[in-house]
């Protein structure tokens, strides 16, 4: 049995679950979703009902279970290798970059990070895109801007701010990306894309309009809020190319575009801070500024 720890926004429950899946899969185990931190964090709620996953819950036994060892081997990271196979782990991430031992884990681990980057489960890529489906059908004023999309070379342009403005702690780790950053995305779209159609979404939607006005044809998507962001992230995905902020959730929208040809725009500058290393957040062929 494999346990993933949720917490954070959709995006990071997301890349959770991701890399979960992915240990399970090769191991021909169980996956149980720990869901238990959502009664205290309040700044998110838990968010992965609304695909296509294997969405079952750990126990709190089997929570339990998988901590003890945390708390009995504080270094268990490093010294699991020294371990006999079959013990349980409890795996806690210790930062951004890939690390290549927990592709190797066997069965009975508990993860608990954020594991941010696709090298955690590109190996079951087919299986996260089919699964990170949406379970509903398109309906009403998101099946209308999909139509939209789908005809146009759209481009969806991604601004986040919400809690990385109002958080003073947040803000002083994430930082914003400023219309300055927006301009010049879309000068780089503008110059590979004929006649681009772009399509805003932000949790400031107030700011993105007087902040975000372009030369192009431009549709502001304000109609989802917090707790249907996932069609947000379902429109995002259906554009043709992509302009996301600095944020896991504009991350996956552009991820799951499956368009060969896309082209995504990415903040080169991830956090505030050059200490947290982000050479892994970021897929090869996206365009870093």
């Amino acid at each position: 049995m494999v346990i993933v720890k949720l917490i954070g926004g959709l995006g990071n429950q997301m890349f959770q679950y991701a890399v979960g899946r992915r240990l399970a899969h090769i191991n021909q185990t169980k996956l149980k979703l720990d869901i238990s931190g959502f009664e205290t964090y309040k700044l998110h709620a838990y968010s992965l009902e609304h695909f296509n996953i294997k969405e079952t819950f750990a126990t709190p036994k089997e929570i339990a279970h998988f901590k003890k060892y945390q708390k009995k081997k504080g270094r268990i990271w490093f010294l699991y290798n020294q371990l006999i196979a079959n013990e349980s782990l409890y795996i806690q991430e210790r930062g951004f970059p890939l690390n290549q031992k927990v592709l190797t884990l066997k069965d009975s681990a508990y993860l608990d990070g954020y594991w941010q980057t696709e090298k955690y489960f590109k190996e079951i890529e087919e299986i996260i895109r089919k699964e990170f489906t949406v379970k509903n059908e398109l309906a009403d004023k998101n099946k209308e801007i999909a139509e939209e999309i789908k005809k146009t070379n759209s481009v969806s342009l991604h601004i986040r701010r919400a809690d990385y403005i109002t958080d003073k702690r947040t803000n002083s780790h994430h930082g914003t990306c400023g219309s300055a950053y927006y301009e010049q995305a879309v000068a780089i779209i503008a110059e590979k894309v004929k006649t681009p159609h772009f399509f805003v979404f932000s949790d400031d939607m107030d700011w993105a309009k007087k902040s975000i006005i372009l030369d192009f044809p431009t549709v502001y998507v304000d109609h989802n809020n917090a707790v249907t962001n996932y069609e947000d992230l379902r429109l995002m995905h259906l554009c043709k190319h992509n302009i996301i902020a600095n944020s896991s959730f504009s991350w996956w929208g552009a991820w799951l575009n499956n368009n060969p040809q896309k082209i995504v725009v990415v903040p080169k500058r991830w956090f505030v801070t050059d200490k947290m290393d982000t050479r892994d957040l970021i897929p090869n062929t996206w365009v870093k500024m």
